[in-house]
């Protein structure tokens, strides 16, 4: 499903080629069946806001976005397990799906990155695809809430997954605790963290 490509591509890192590849995904955007005029608006939108930057910049700002701090992780299993080793467990799982469907992973990335995750998902049949976005509603939904509470683009990406799902996920509650929690991600959060965590040699 290209659809989900385009998703992957505008969620992960900016790499050089999407600024080469900028139009081409504008038109596959606008001419979507599968996605809602708002989305699509909403979409280019996003790849605006990122190919309109020099590469540097807006790999920064992705970095600062997605990389500090826990609640805008791309890694799924982060939101669930946190560090505990049911997370290792759940990749453990989440591989085996990936070569049982003849997926190969040629990055380095965890299983549980949620581009990656997306690109997996572009090979299988939309009703899989719908049930494993149902799954991971709750995730997906709270990470739009707190993109949305930081004025990101980037929360199109999850709405328009989002908009896939059966039942319509209430989103109310969602921003009701993104709204409440504390930022994670501000350099006093990020020197507790340091704090708290045990230094072994």
């Amino acid at each position: 499903m290209l659809e989900l490509k385009i998703l992957s591509r505008l969620l992960d890192y900016p790499h050089d080629d999407l600024w080469s590849n900028a139009q081409l995904i504008r038109d596959h955007i606008t001419q979507s069946m599968a996605f809602g005029e708002n989305i699509k608006a909403a979409l280019v939108q996003l790849l605006d806001s990122i190919v309109g930057q020099e590469p540097i910049d807006a790999q920064e700002e992705y970095s600062v976005l997605f990389d500090r701090g826990r609640a805008t992780s791309l890694l799924l299993f982060e939101h669930v397990h946190g560090d505990s080793r049911d997370r290792g467990q759940a990749m453990v799982d989440l591989m085996s799906v990936y070569k049982h469907n003849g997926f190969e992973i040629n990055t380095r990335e965890l299983p549980d990155y949620i581009p990656l995750f997306l690109e997996y998902l572009s090979e299988r049949p939309f009703n899989e695809v719908t049930e494993w976005v149902a799954d991971a509603s709750n995730i997906l939904g709270l990470l739009k809430a707190r993109l949305e509470n930081r004025a990101s683009p980037y929360e199109a990406v999850f709405t328009a997954l989002l908009a896939w799902v059966p039942d319509a996920v209430d989103l109310a509650p969602l921003r009701d605790t993104a709204a409440r929690e504390e930022r994670d991600d501000t350099p006093e959060a990020l020197d507790k963290i340091w704090e708290e965590e045990a230094v072994t040699f």
